[in-house]
């Protein structure tokens, strides 16, 4: 869903550039407060961004000017909030601009808009929405990550019509168009997006159990009963 460079026009671009931006700035304080708070969070942080960076890096041609992906943001919103998404978002759409030629500068507020704004906030509102309704950790997360990838094509496919409108339709018409050459190859990519994330958060609830307590993703497990003292013990406290 990375819009090539050069695809909308100026006046698009610059319009997305200064949408996405205030999100971006504020993303950028969280990150720093969440790196001065919890110095431990870097290595967990690190991991979010480049797992956002493989998934999103994998694209399928799509709709001209466009490619279908999976995007990896709902993990990080899911772990860290969305506000982190935005900035970590969007430094990986700026290094796969950069190093792999996939979505553009120019281009960058737009995919960013889309992928590192309305994706991680959508997708953060199923999950919290998903638990709410009684599903555990992981029917939450899947709920999260499908839909932060769906919403992010949604956004990206409104984009384009909004820039492209259908000559006889007009934007609506344009809409229908790109929402249903995307959706081919894009709701199977977003349910096999919501099963990765399954997996990845049985490996984390195992490997990463404290950062997910601190995190406010899993409860604090709770402290057992303190051992009985023995006789002997009491005795030797008391001399």
């Amino acid at each position: 869903m990375h819009i090539a460079e050069g695809f909308l026009p100026p006046a698009h671009a610059i319009g997305w550039t200064v949408a996405a931006a205030p999100f971006v700035v504020h993303g950028a304080r969280a990150v720093v407060k969440e790196v001065r708070e919890h110095p431990e969070s870097t290595l967990l942080l690190g991991a979010a961004g480049a797992f956002t960076f493989v998934l999103s890096a994998i694209k399928l041609p799509s709709v001209t000017g466009s490619s279908s992906h999976p995007t990896g943001t709902g993990a990080g919103a899911i772990l860290f909030r969305p506000p982190v998404m935005a900035l970590l978002g969007t430094v990986v759409l700026l290094f796969q601009a950069l190093l792999l030629a996939h979505g553009g500068l120019t281009t960058l507020g737009a995919n960013a808009f889309s992928m590192a704004v309305v994706g991680p906030w959508t997708g953060y509102a199923a999950y919290r929405l998903t638990r709410r309704l009684g599903s555990g950790l992981l029917g939450g997360v899947f709920a999260g990550m499908a839909v932060a990838d769906l919403a992010t094509y949604v956004t990206t496919a409104l984009q384009l019509a909004l820039a492209f409108p259908d000559a006889e339709s007009g934007f609506a018409g344009a809409a229908g168009k790109f929402l249903g050459v995307f959706a081919v190859t894009q709701v199977p990519l977003a349910i096999g997006e919501g099963l990765l994330g399954v997996l990845l958060f049985r490996v984390l609830t195992t490997s990463a159990r404290p950062e997910l307590e601190r995190l406010g993703v899993l409860p604090p497990r709770p402290e057992g009963p303190s051992p009985p003292r023995s006789p002997v013990g009491e005795r030797e406290g008391r001399r």
